[in-house]
């Protein structure tokens, strides 16, 4: 039988602890610890425990050429194994699950470290919320009291020279407009964004204004925000609940043409399910529109192969576009939110993306601000809440 590793693999050691009251009868502080080794290979969907003799001759597999594995020897015992959690994959079988998205993996060209990152911090079915309340870190004052003194709000140089004043430069429109560019958590359900503000939005943050094609089939998209090597991977998947001329569901949004795709799912497309998407943050999900920022991966990794600095790039991206969605929201009098305490996994299988080559990074919306604010936002200033309020 030949067998080669998969095509990346991170071996990872992990403790565990666990409360043990005759522990601490017997003298010990009541602590039972275990340690093992996972094997964490991002084709698979969930880490692999391994036993000292399996992660060692693993180890001495190649993830390029094939091994021959004699029958009825140990290493064969262990290759059934291993190929069954798809952590070997086997010439012969090469329609096998495993081996097809390892195989798919290989052709994306991730980097190892990226792959096995994104892979493993993915969620699914976490309430963020919840999180919070549990670990009493839910407001400023319980996170000052339960994670201690923070770091300072700005750095003190122990090396720095004398401070030198910079001239205050007077403000003008943009700098009122970045005045209101505050995180939107209350949303008004009973009013909806007219079709052409919403198309508005799409346009200025996700679509393309010009294009400059080379030869025959690359094409480069010129858009509003900066991206690695221009290439500009992150597709814009919009839940509408709220616009004037659409019916509430999924769509993309496709930014080289400037039109709505509206995706055909088997998942039901409700208040559920966006609860879902939001790790249980109602604030958010009370959004008119919410844009999942989904990247495909290969696009920018075509020409960064492997590269150290690929998936970087790709999530500064998300940033500039979600920049971009909260001045242009603002600019429209409108509220806008990003959030990464996102699951992944629920948006993915309703999106039914490709996970070895697309993924989730963020999700980001919009909508009217609400009349009254019942959750807190974080306007200092004044410049949204005392306006409103005035």
């Amino acid at each position: 039988m030949l067998v080669r590793r998969c095509a990346v693999l991170l071996m990872e050691p992990r403790e565990t602890s666990e409360f043990r009251f005759e522990l601490l009868l017997q003298g010990g502080d009541g602590v039972a610890r275990t340690r093992a080794w996972y094997a964490l290979a991002p084709h698979l969907d969930e880490p692999v425990l391994l036993d000292g003799p399996a992660q060692a001759w693993l180890g001495t597999l190649s993830a390029q050429t094939w091994t021959n594995v004699e029958e009825g020897t140990a290493e064969a015992e262990m290759a059934s194994g291993l190929l069954g959690h798809g952590l070997l994959i086997a010439q012969d079988d090469a329609d096998s699950a495993a081996a097809l998205r390892d195989a798919r993996l290989r052709g994306v060209h991730w980097h190892p470290l990226a792959a096995v990152m994104h892979a493993f911090s993915r969620w699914d079915g976490v309430d963020a919320v919840r999180n919070m309340q549990e670990s009493e870190t839910e407001t400023a004052e319980q996170m000052r009291q339960t994670l201690g003194e923070p770091p300072r709000e700005a750095p003190t140089l122990a090396e720095a020279g004398a401070r030198m004043a910079l001239p205050e430069v007077d403000g003008n429109n943009f700098d009122a407009l970045l005045a209101r560019r505050v995180t939107c958590r209350n949303f008004d359900p009973d009013r909806r964004v007219p079709l052409s503000l919403f198309a508005q939005l799409l346009q200025r943050t996700f679509g393309s204004r010009t294009r400059f094609k080379v030869g025959e089939d690359l094409v480069f998209l010129k858009k509003n925000v900066p991206s690695g090597g221009g290439l500009h991977p992150i597709e814009a998947y919009l839940v509408v609940q709220n616009v004037e001329g659409l019916e509430p569901g999924l769509y993309h949004y496709r930014g080289d043409s400037h039109e709505l795709e509206r995706l055909v799912t088997d998942t039901t497309i409700d208040r559920d399910f966006v609860m879902q998407m939001v790790g249980q943050q109602h604030w958010f999900a009370d959004a008119h529109v919410l844009v999942v920022l989904a990247p495909r991966f290969e696009r920018t990794f075509w020409k960064y192969r492997q590269h150290a600095k690929s998936y970087r790039v790709v999530a500064m991206e998300a940033g500039h576009l979600s920049q971009t969605l909260y001045l242009a929201a603002t600019d429209a009098g409108l509220g806008a939110f990003i959030t990464g305490a996102i699951n992944e996994k629920h948006i993915e299988r309703a999106l039914q993306l490709d996970t070895i080559a697309e993924g989730v990074l963020a999700v980001c919306g919009f909508g009217w601000r609400a009349a009254q604010m019942t959750t807190t936002e974080l306007d200092p200033a004044g410049a949204v809440w005392q306006l409103a309020d005035a």
